[in-house]
């Protein structure tokens, strides 16, 4: 990821229909997340990231409830993508990324973060995305009944650099229907939302803002997913060269070095085109593993 632009412009070959260098790309966000993603590309893929202005990202679903998100993750970036080249006909890419965030399904009590960025080539057809899980993810939020407990629950999570959103509350869950304040900017604002709607509910729900510009933890899983897209990017198909030969698959089976039984350490990885589908099988780590993995030596 060190090597110059000049010194990948001079390693591209010459008529690469699907080479980034010099394009300009649209950038479907209203929540700041050029500030990370359009660098990255700048530097390592010579794309020259825009944003396309007056674009309403909202409406494609929100963190607060109000909008559902109609489809999975990647349908909602290929909406934002939709959006992006909608709004700037002249562009041939277009970019987006999606958040979506839970609990982790094995630890149910810690967050789980997924981000994806997207990128699509209108001319080639080409899509390459780049994804970071996050198992750090800036995700949580407390039941309050006075505002001493939501300037506690505040100052825990950051605040005012990581924001926090507050609603109304019903039977212990969000209900925006109630109230629902976004930009709460400090104290004071933290003080007087919660007391609002505490005085309208009984009591409030104040949560972790989960919009990219609020959400420095969310800021920097974005980076590490455009970073990721950029290697995808590189990864090119030996059938045609197309970029986006991806890791699809790990495949378990190292023979134990003692008794040489297959075991559960990974051998290989397969990877796919997203294009043509062609498949390559490579080996990883070492020829045999440890007895101590082995479930015959170590039952």
């Amino acid at each position: 990821m060190r090597r110059s632009i000049a010194a990948e412009v001079a390693r591209r070959p010459n008529g690469d229909r699907f080479g980034l260098w010099g394009e300009r790309g649209s950038l479907a966000t209203m929540h700041g997340k050029e500030r990370v993603i359009a660098p990255l590309l700048r530097r390592f893929l010579g794309l020259r990231v825009e944003i396309v202005g007056g674009l309403d990202t909202d409406r494609f679903g929100t963190f607060t409830r109000e909008v559902p998100r109609p489809g999975s993750q990647l349908d909602a970036a290929r909406a934002k993508i939709a959006a992006a080249f909608a709004g700037n006909p002249g562009v041939r890419v277009a970019v987006a990324s999606e958040g979506r965030f839970g609990p982790h399904p094995i630890v149910p009590s810690a967050p789980l973060g997924v981000e994806i960025v997207l990128l699509a080539d209108r001319d080639t057809g080409m899509e390459v995305s780049g994804q970071f899980v996050d198992l750090d993810a800036m995700w949580t939020h407390a039941v309050v009944t006075d505002i001493a407990a939501a300037r506690a629950f505040a100052e825990g999570v950051g605040f005012p650099m990581q924001g926090v959103v507050v609603s109304g509350c019903k039977e212990q869950v969000p209900c925006p229907e109630s109230g629902l304040f976004k930009d709460v900017l400090d104290r004071a604002d933290l003080e007087r939302t919660v007391g609002d709607v505490i005085a309208r509910c009984g009591a409030a729900c104040v949560e972790t803002d989960m919009r990219a510009h609020r959400n420095p933890c969310r800021m920097r899983a974005i980076a590490r997913a455009t970073v990721t897209l950029i290697r995808n990017f590189r990864l090119r198909c030996p059938d045609w060269d197309r970029p986006g030969l991806v890791v699809t698959e790990r495949i378990p089976g190292a023979r134990c070095a003692h008794c040489g039984t297959p075991t559960r350490v990974i051998k290989a990885e397969a990877s796919t085109c997203a294009g043509c589908g062609h498949r390559v099988e490579r080996s990883v780590g070492p020829p045999a593993t440890d007895p101590g993995r082995c479930d015959v030596c170590n039952p």
